[in-house]
């Protein structure tokens, strides 16, 4: 059992090994994918020592118990214990997002609804912040537009996490977010009280950890610049500071306005540009690939409505996974945890039935 994981401590120990050497330090972006591929491997690892210490336990514990009660009771206790460590072991070998151990950049666009779009993208922006915080991960505002009422017709922010353990990792975790999020409530525009329904999208992208992992070449760029605006189309500055960047081969557009400078605007362009393209090569590399593991949670499916957030109930509702609760309160406060739980759960379990498909 589990003989394959032999050659994963194996290519974790060179991992250590080559993260000993000061040498490995002078390619950074070398040092950040072992340092990743390291600490997956982590708790496999440490999992299957375990477990095969457990199980030299038992056989030792089985052999002692006729001379002494204790040992019985240990080998009783053992036997009670391995098949979780194995259970453990079995759903980490599940093959992980490449992307999983990464940062990320998340954005929220209102949708159709006009000023209670935005409003309801705002509600979601400030739920991601509060998720974020609860998490101990910081948060970036990169880019934004706000609506005339507060609320925000769009919103960049990078949300960057404490380590490099993939299961903690923030992409991990927010990959499952990207979609059509719907709300039914009374908006502060309705003068009768009636119920209406809108619609924010979100977009979750792995965050680039340096400019030189995406190659980008300058040919493949058309860089506009223009005065940015803000809300209600008043103009912000007298200069042509705000940056729009294409990227000509796969048609990405990003545009930044936030900066005073155009520089800078076009350094924070680069860098979501950079994330798309990162997301997007993934895209590709899964479609090529007859054995990819396709997630019957996460959809590349940008028009997808994932999820309901019904004011008048107080009731959210998962339509991926099933899942439902009425602390929508709560939620938006920033008590995602559970929600993005049941992401994971539904998407593990179908990694696990495709693996079982495959054995």
């Amino acid at each position: 059992m589990f003989e394959a994981v032999e050659a994963l401590v194996e290519e974790h120990a060179q991992i250590q090994q080559r993260l000993a050497d000061p040498a490995v330090y002078q390619d950074q972006g070398l040092a950040r994918r072992l340092g990743r591929r390291g600490a997956e491997l982590n708790a496999v690892v440490e999992t299957y020592h375990r477990w095969k210490q457990m199980g030299e336990d038992l056989e030792a514990a089985r052999e002692m118990a006729s001379l002494d009660p204790e040992f019985a009771a240990e080998a009783e206790e053992l036997e009670k214990e391995r098949p979780g460590v194995a259970e453990r072991l079995r759903r980490l070998l599940i093959p992980r997002d490449p992307n999983d151990a990464r940062d990320a950049i998340l954005e929220v666009k209102g949708g159709e609804g006009g000023e209670e779009a935005a409003l309801f993208a705002g509600d979601l922006l400030r739920m991601y912040t509060r998720y974020a915080e609860s998490r101990g991960w910081k948060v970036e505002m990169i880019s934004s537009t706000e609506s005339d009422l507060g609320g925000y017709k769009d919103a960049q922010i990078a949300i960057k996490g404490k380590g490099s353990d993939p299961a903690e990792g923030v992409f991990a975790s927010l990959k499952f977010e990207g979609g059509v999020h719907r709300v039914q409530r009374v908006p502060v525009t309705e003068s009768q009280g009636r119920i209406h329904t809108s619609a924010a999208g979100v977009l979750v992208f792995p965050e680039v950890d340096a400019p030189d992992e995406i190659e980008i070449l300058p040919n493949d760029l058309k860089i506009d610049v223009y005065r940015s605006s803000g809300p209600g189309g008043q103009s912000v500055n007298t200069t042509d500071s705000a940056v729009r960047i294409t990227h000509l081969p796969t048609g990405i557009v990003v545009a930044m306005q936030n900066e005073k400078s155009q520089l800078q605007n076009r350094e924070a362009a680069m860098r979501v540009l950079r994330s798309r393209l990162l997301a997007h090569q993934q895209e590709q590399l899964d479609a090529e690939n007859a054995d990819a593991r396709h997630s019957q949670v996460r959809t590349m499916d940008r028009s997808e409505r994932i999820r309901t957030y019904n004011y008048p109930e107080n009731r959210i509702a998962d339509h991926r996974t099933g899942y439902k609760a009425y602390n929508l309160d709560h939620v938006l406060d920033g008590d995602l945890q559970p929600v993005i739980d049941s992401c994971v759960a539904a998407d593990e379990a179908h990694r696990l039935a495709t693996l079982e498909d495959q054995a």
